[in-house]
């Protein structure tokens, strides 16, 4: 099948509250965790969270505050990408339009206060916006009703592989015609009080206190867990035929996907890494491609243990020796779950249109089971690349990974993200004894 172009990208990340700033500063490769007011007092005190995001600003409609901040986030990230589209809701036939947003926990900000208030100041003080507020699915349907979407609009739950398979279901609606336009991708806001508590109880979450911006260290052997953030990563999608009659700029190609699942355990993934790597497999295989093939892999890489270990298991069964270049944006921007998949797919885009691979964040001595891997660390690095995989995986054994191809070269100047004089990006400075030295 064709490949379907990638026309318009929005974020919403702890790294900027837009694509631009999310790319600077993904490529700068600093840690954006720091201590969350919000969180004083839990067993983990840090977070990513999104700078400056003002919703009366970025949130279209009188009275934004009715959503809830996941809400918040998909309506901004989505309206930079209908715009970086060339897109005009007022001026598109809305029954060709499909929304697909996944998220692995909706409201939940919403819930906890709502909960609060029953059990504090009685059902009276309960608002009568709580149900709208949480429900996983309000994200899609906000948006449809902001963008007059009246396709499918659907809600994917695949825990933190969520966004990535929002995007592969949007692909499925577009090669099937059962739309011209897919608005997809993925949005959380889960730093909360109870599921802070609730992941640091099950011992997922870094509690290096000492310097929360070098916490989250994907394939790093000194790993001690993954950084909760927030956020929303928004991809809009058409067939090459639709992009090319209206002459779209296209960001790249998503030539193929792969959803399988481990089958193994309620949260631990599969230590052999089969159920990712199968993913993989189909990917190229729909891409139509080989795994020679594949140049560069944006690895869900957490930052825990066991997941990373599993990655490099995975990518090594698959590429073997032959390693494709690797890359993980949670040292920088920390792990926003359901939105993670989107987000992420999104920085592979921009990977391959600007031929331009982020560092990991905090990457000072590999893991020894993924010394194997070219993993890209200290600066970003310059790079062409034919095929990239965005890798997603999730609690339940969920796996999603997406296959991009590079559209045309962009024009005007270089990236942000490299300096004109070559020079590295600054590292995140902490003491020696919080360094893993």
């Amino acid at each position: 099948m064709a490949d379907l172009a990638v026309t318009g990208i929005g974020l919403v990340t702890p790294a900027g509250a837009d694509t631009a700033q999310t790319w600077a500063g993904v490529c700068a490769g600093r840690g954006t965790a720091a201590e969350d007011p919000a969180l004083a007092g839990l067993p983990v005190s840090f977070s990513c969270r999104v700078p400056g995001f003002d919703p009366r600003s970025r949130v279209p409609g009188a009275r934004p505050w009715r959503h809830d901040r996941f809400t918040q986030f998909a309506l901004a990230a989505a309206g930079e990408a209908v715009a970086d589209a060339g897109l005009d809701p007022a001026l598109w036939d809305g029954s060709r339009v499909a929304v697909v947003l996944g998220s692995a926990a909706g409201g939940v900000q919403t819930y906890e206060d709502q909960s609060r208030k029953l059990l504090h100041t009685g059902p009276r003080s309960v608002s009568p916006l709580t149900l709208p507020g949480f429900l996983p699915n309000m994200a899609a349907g906000q948006l449809a009703i902001g963008l007059r979407a009246h396709g499918a609009v659907l809600h994917t739950a695949t825990a933190c592989a969520s966004g990535a398979t929002a995007i592969a279901l949007a692909a499925v609606l577009l090669r099937t015609d059962a739309c011209d336009i897919a608005v997809a991708g993925g949005a959380d806001a889960m730093v909360t009080p109870l599921c802070a508590t609730a992941f640091a109880r099950m011992g997922a979450l870094s509690r290096r206190h000492g310097c929360p911006a070098a916490a989250s260290r994907p394939f790093d052997a000194a790993r001690d867990g993954f950084v909760l953030a927030e956020g929303a990563g928004v991809l809009v999608m058409e067939r090459d035929t639709d992009a090319a009659a209206r002459r779209a700029p296209v960001h790249a190609w998503l030539a193929g996907y792969g959803l399988t699942a481990d089958a193994h355990h309620q949260v631990a993934p599969d230590p052999e890494g089969h159920g990712l790597r199968r993913a993989m497999e189909q990917a190229v295989r729909t891409a139509g491609a080989a795994p020679h093939e594949v140049d560069h892999v944006n690895a869900h890489g957490t930052g825990t243990p066991l997941n990373d270990r599993t990655e490099a298991a995975a990518v090594h069964k698959l590429f073997g020796a032959d390693s494709p270049s690797v890359t993980s944006a949670k040292g920088v921007i920390g792990h926003t779950m359901g939105a993670a998949g989107a987000i992420e797919a999104a920085l592979t885009v921009l990977t391959a249109e600007h031929r331009l691979v982020p560092p990991i964040a905090n990457l000072q001595r590999p893991e020894p089971e993924s010394r194997g891997l070219d993993l890209v660390s200290g600066g970003p690095r310059r790079q062409d690349i034919r095929l990239a995989l965005s890798n997603s995986a999730g609690f339940g054994g969920h796996n999603a990974v997406l296959a991009f191809r590079p559209g045309p070269p962009p024009p005007g100047p270089p990236p942000p993200g490299l300096s004109h004089n070559g020079a590295r990006p600054a590292h995140n400075r902490c003491p020696a004894s919080d360094r893993g030295d």
